[in-house]
């Protein structure tokens, strides 16, 4: 199965946001290269908020492009055969963690979000992952910082996609 082929599946599987999920959908079936970076309308990207439920905080990265504080999360690579496993290789890369674990049930939410051009939308699948006990981060090329924050400090860092992510990962939890 391809990657495109996995990402339809997932959506055409993602409980909630219906409106959304079908613009998705819309955006896969008028592009078969929507899961590429090099699709000028706008991509499918995958991202995954690492979670630490035990002490109650998440792990979020100062972009270093963006300069905002967000969860883990880019452009599928042709490595990736299923979305989870692009999410999953993101949060790796940009946490440093090793041994994370994806939070049962697939995506958590979507969030379509304009960029600059050439493109114009991410189309971002959100999952959750869960560090292991001890886990320790490590700074990639793609962030000015790395931290965790208790789940009551978010709304204070970041903006409000990634407090609503925060907010349906502990109901899922």
């Amino acid at each position: 199965m391809s990657l495109y082929d996995d990402a339809v599946l997932v959506l055409k599987g993602h409980g909630g946001q219906e409106e959304l999920r079908q613009a998705y959908l819309d955006h896969l079936a008028a592009h078969p290269d929507g899961v590429w970076k090099a699709c000028g309308d706008g991509h499918i990207t995958a991202s995954a908020l690492v979670i630490d439920p035990e002490r109650g905080r998440v792990l979020l990265t100062l972009h270093r492009k963006l300069r905002m504080w967000l969860q883990m999360g880019g452009h599928c690579e042709p490595e990736d055969a299923t979305l989870e496993a692009a999410a999953l290789r993101e949060a790796a890369e940009e946490s440093g963690i090793t041994g994370l674990t994806l939070l049962p049930g697939g995506p958590v939410r979507l969030d379509r979000h304009p960029i600059p051009p050439p493109c114009n939308w991410h189309f971002d699948v959100q999952y959750a992952v869960l560090a292991p006990p001890g886990a320790v981060q490590q700074i990639s090329e793609e962030s000015l910082d790395l931290r965790w924050f208790a789940y009551d400090e978010v709304a204070d860092v970041a903006d409000d996609s990634v407090v609503r992510l925060l907010q349906a990962t502990r109901a899922r939890l």
